[in-house]
């Protein structure tokens, strides 16, 4: 067709020659490639050679600095209240304001760039001080007494925050750091400690995204240290403070991997200062168009490959070497930092997940935030369709709460015997504080039984995100400390919402002496062996860490050597090592499939799972696992098979279905035998099968259904009131099953969802605070949707009531239109009196 190109194949094959390294991961550019590339398509377009070599840096500057207005206007992060479904109600009080002034930055830069070409001045900060003023956005902020999920917008200080905090009994916390002794510690959000033992902290003071016209963003990842050892911080390093809503990061041996919303940045400190020195690009197309959903809470796996959470709305497509990954709502990315491979780990109809544990025998567990869940990962492994989100069965037997953030096992002989192995759970919202649960192993997953509150605030603006244990064994806790929480439920720059404050805080059991801290950094690898046999969870996390950047055939031959007369849990640990260092012992492997405890076969089982194409019994040993007794080594073999060619994996499959196939196992082997069959996903309402009540008429079933999808949605009806309909009474959340609020008289239930309610509230018997406000859908759905959801909820979870018409919704909003402020249940009573 005569259309014009240029040949840049052939000439990138020469560029290798020089000996350097030109991509991140043998095909996508890094800086040195693309400088080559640049230079070669100027050349074969131009067709000149020359160039102002003494414009170059003062170009390039001027160039990044427009690409990153340009690029906060293309694809602004938070994108759904700029331009989406949550653009009302708030959007419109400031976002056509900041999207027009970020036009006119980067307009200026672009004039900037030819006036410097042309050899002329042009005064960008004068430029940009002549553009477009923003307007005063006003705050929605009501006081705790009026909005129970809000604090104080004046911060008791930290050291009176401390006294707030009851723990259980035997425990103490203290506070180790604070915004006052350290200004840079605000709004911190994950913390994890180094091989040096030192704690590392990310904050994001520009949440919940960067404002055009404020410095550009400054979020960071501080060190702390405690150098003399009286529990509270006196050194402060930030090794990296130009970040941009680091909502997840993950310390490697050498250098730590961090999330800048759509993309994984890897940073590293070259010249041993602790400041990070380079930074690489890895992977773009991660979603960010919901800040608080992008990919975060990262957390390496045995091997050390890093597991991302990412949350529901969003759809990310990245380019890697492999292939396209992509994901649709809630789910989990894998990357493995040896091999640079991303994988769609897991993918889940769930709202938010925020923390991932993984447990002694490499078992993943991870909790999903807007609602109570705490899930087990294995069932939803299997290979990802876009579109098709399993469901994620809640280990939480009692004492929900939400919304959740940061989960930790607990593993340290300085907290009593009996509780190790229990897990801990973060919650931000009406309890404000961890709760401890008993995991007990049943086949083929888990089940929990609530122990007690470890922790509990009466601060009300005590937000702990994250918490993990130190090497001494004590337990860290980070709390974001925010008198406003929600994403959609204020102005993004709503006045109150604080980017100033942050604490954290040490938890201790002082009738148990602390934990002497293991030798990781520095020390020999018969030291680092030696680690393996301790106790504690963190220190082998952190020891295998070590190991994986000492060198790799050293290793392999000494952990073998070592492991030879050990029993098989530390032989499980010998064979992560060897799997992290890229040379796995295939014997070991093959020895612990036949072990006797069935935690140690599934583990086992789960490393044969990402080698099976290099193994040559993998067949052999992958059949023998689809028939093994235990239900979670078949579960783990089923996973395995969707990743096979279609025949064998159809009859992995059938042998791991031929002893059970009810429960649990139902969903897991189905969506295995999709995948295998190539089944494209179908829409959500399609897969969910609802099916209306027979005594709702046509229309009427069509507004039941719609509805459903509405009730399920992330941040509407099932978030409080769960998916059965009986609430969360826990945390203040009262059901909708068989009340008359519910199915009583229409314009009541109409008026409540338009306007929100707040106040004390009785229903079924049991009187509620009402603290926490319901959320007002009034600028949310539109009349049939309204409509549909409450014709829903009427006919849903055992009630039996008359539909909701979508006119009906039209002149109650009409009625209501001037009504300001949230509904208190007497308002409504007094107007609706209970039937």
């Amino acid at each position: 067709n005569k259309t014009l190109f240029v040949d840049c194949f052939s000439p990138s094959r020469k560029w290798y020659a020089d000996g350097k390294r030109h991509t991140v991961d043998g095909a996508l550019y890094n800086d040195h490639g693309y400088r080559k590339l640049a230079k070669y398509l100027t050349q074969a377009i131009f067709k000149t050679n020359k160039a102002k070599e003494n414009l170059r840096q003062q170009i390039n500057r001027a160039v990044m600095e427009k690409n990153f207005y340009w690029l906060n206007d293309f694809k602004v992060p938070n994108g759904v209240h700029v331009y989406g479904r949550r653009y009302n109600p708030f959007g419109p009080q400031n976002y056509p304001y900041e999207i027009e002034k970020t036009r006119e930055y980067t307009d200026n830069r672009d004039k900037a760039i030819w006036s410097i070409l042309a050899g002329k001045s042009f005064e960008v900060a004068a430029a940009d001080k002549a553009t477009s003023k923003l307007p005063e956005v006003p705050t929605n902020y009501l006081p705790p007494e009026k909005n129970g999920k809000n604090g104080f917008i004046n911060y008791t200080p930290g050291p009176e925050a401390e006294t707030k905090i009851q723990v259980a009994e035997g425990y103490k916390i203290e506070l180790f750091a604070d915004e006052k002794t350290f200004p840079d510690l605000a709004n911190p959000v994950q913390v994890a400690f180094d091989n040096k033992g030192r704690l590392w902290v990310a904050t994001m003071a520009s949440y919940p995204h960067y404002r055009i016209g404020d410095p550009l963003p400054q979020d960071k990842l501080i060190i702390f240290e405690d150098t003399n050892n009286d529990g509270k911080a006196d050194k402060q390093i930030n090794f990296a403070d130009d970040l941009h809503i680091p909502i997840g990061f993950e310390i490697a041996h050498d250098g730590v991997y961090v999330s800048q919303s759509g993309s994984v940045v890897f940073l590293q400190d070259t010249d041993g200062d602790d400041k990070y020195d380079t930074r690489e690009v890895l992977l773009s197309g991660f979603d960010d168009h919901d800040t608080h959903h992008a990919i975060s809470s990262f957390c390496a796996d045995p091997s050390g490959a890093i597991i991302m959470c990412e949350g529901v709305l969003l759809h990310s497509h990245v380019e890697t070497a492999f292939g396209p990954q992509r994901g649709s709502n809630g789910g989990f990315f894998r990357y493995d930092p040896r091999t640079r491979r991303l994988v769609r780990h897991a993918q889940f109809s769930i709202p938010n997940p925020w923390g991932v544990a993984v447990d002694e025998y490499g078992q993943e567990l991870f909790l999903h935030t807007s609602g109570t869940k705490m899930s087990w990962m294995l069932p939803g492994m299997v290979k990802a369709r876009y579109g098709a989100n399993m469901q994620a069965p809640d280990l939480i037997t009692s004492n929900q709460v939400r919304p959740t953030s940061g989960i930790e096992f607990v593993s340290s002989r300085h907290f009593p015997d009996e509780v190790q192995g229990d897990i801990l759970i973060n919650n931000n919202i009406g309890f404000l504080g961890a709760k401890q649960h008993k995991v007990i192993d049943q086949d083929p997953g888990f089940t929990t039984k609530y122990r007690h509150d470890l922790f509990v605030s009466r601060d009300l603006n005590f937000r702990p995100t994250d918490l993990e244990f130190a090497p001494d064994g004590s337990l860290y806790v980070v709390d974001w400390q925010n008198a406003l929480i929600g994403h959609m439920q204020h102005n993004a720059r709503d006045p109150n919402r604080d980017h100033s404050h942050g604490r954290i805080y040490r938890v201790t059991y002082p009738s148990r002496p602390l934990v002497k801290p293991a030798k990781i950094h520095g020390a020999s690898i018969a030291e680092l062996l030696k680690n393996l046999e301790l106790p504690e969870l963190r220190t082998r996390y952190r020891t295998r860490r070590e190991l994986r950047g000492r060198d790799s055939e050293a290793v392999t031959n000494a952990v073998v050597e070592w492991s030879a007369n050990k029993d098989e849990r530390l032989q499980l640990e010998a064979l992560w090592v060897t799997w992290g260092a890229g040379r796995l012992h295939q014997p070991l492997m093959k020895k612990l499939l036949k072990s006797s405890d069935h935690r140690i076969r599934a583990a086992a089982m789960n490393v044969l799972r990402f080698h099976f194409s290099s193994v040559p019994e993998g067949k052999e040993l992958l059949t023998q696992a689809a028939n093994d007794d235990h239900g979670r080594v078949r579960m783990t073999a089923a996973v395995t098979a969707s990743y096979l060619p279609r025949r064998l994996g159809l009859e992995i499959l059938a042998s791991a279905e031929e002893h059970n196939t009810s429960g649990i196992y139902k969903q897991t082997y189905t969506y295995t035998r999709e995948v295998l069959d190539r089944k494209p996903a179908e829409e959500d309402l399609k897969e969910r099968k609802i099916a209306a009540p027979s005594h709702l008429s046509a229309k009427h079933k069509k507004l039941f259904v719609d509805g459903s999808e509405i009730y399920s949605r992330e941040g509407h009806c099932i978030t409080c009131h769960q998916g059965n309909g009986k609430g969360l009474p826990g945390s203040g959340f009262p059901p909708l099953a068989g009340t008359t609020w519910t199915v009583g008289n229409s314009d009541r239930l109409i008026k409540l969802t338009l306007k929100g309610l707040m106040g004390p509230i009785e229903v079924l018997g049991q009187k509620y605070p009402g603290q926490v406000p319901m959320t007002p859908f009034e600028h949310m759905l539109n009349d049939q949707e309204i409509a549909s959801v409450l014709t829903y909820v009427r006919n849903s979870f055992g009630n039996k009531a008359t539909p909701v018409e979508t006119e009906d919704v039209a002149r109650v909003r009409k009625e209501v239109k001037d009504f300001v402020g949230l509904y208190s249940p007497d308002a409504l009573l007094k107007d609706h009196p209970l039937d």
